[in-house]
């Protein structure tokens, strides 16, 4: 099994694709805790839970960003998800005896065929794009993946049923098990 993951200390969502590449399961962690020890915790506990009954061959994780990009993440953000994605990374290596690898999401969105069409061109964002086709890739292997979705509770949407923003980084965690279902 290829395990995929796009780690972050607010969400980390995992991906598990056969050897073949199909998809076995997707999921997803909200870590809890006061510092990133205890929410590594959490993430590994997740990881246990959700892999417990398959054998994994590989790791592939979302490298992480190496530059500033403008309104985006401060320096101190940039090295609490490098610390973060290092110590899931080393519980990764402790619970499955695989060193894992590190993919970059441009090379592995463009390995993968994905077209982004900037805001600034009358795109989406960039979440909602990688979304729309991981259900489109999903829809050729299978039946339409039910993501996970919660009830508004305020606002002008209250009680509307919507997709859960954890889907996001479900779909990153698939695009890098695909990426790295490609590259194995």
């Amino acid at each position: 099994m290829i395990l995929g993951l796009d780690i972050s200390t607010s969400c980390t969502g995992a991906c598990l694709l056969k050897d073949n590449g199909e998809l076995v399961d997707l999921g997803y962690s909200k870590p809890k805790g006061d510092n990133i020890f205890e929410k590594a915790r959490c993430v590994s506990d997740f990881l246990k839970k959700f892999t417990q009954k398959y054998e994994i061959t590989s790791i592939f994780i979302e490298e992480n960003m190496q530059a500033f990009r403008p309104g985006l993440s401060s320096a101190k953000t940039l090295m609490t998800l490098a610390r973060f994605n290092g110590i899931i990374s080393q519980l990764c290596y402790s619970e499955f005896s695989i060193v894992p690898l590190y993919l970059n999401v441009n090379a592995s969105r463009k390995n993968l065929g994905i077209k982004l069409v900037r805001k600034n061109k009358g795109g989406k964002p960039t979440k909602e794009q990688i979304f729309e086709w991981v259900e489109s890739d999903l829809a050729t292997y299978s039946n339409a993946y039910q993501w996970p979705t919660k009830i508004m509770k305020s606002g002008p949407r209250k009680g509307k049923t919507i997709i859960d923003t954890a889907s996001y980084d479900m779909a990153d965690a698939y695009v890098i098990a695909r990426a790295g279902f490609l590259n194995n």
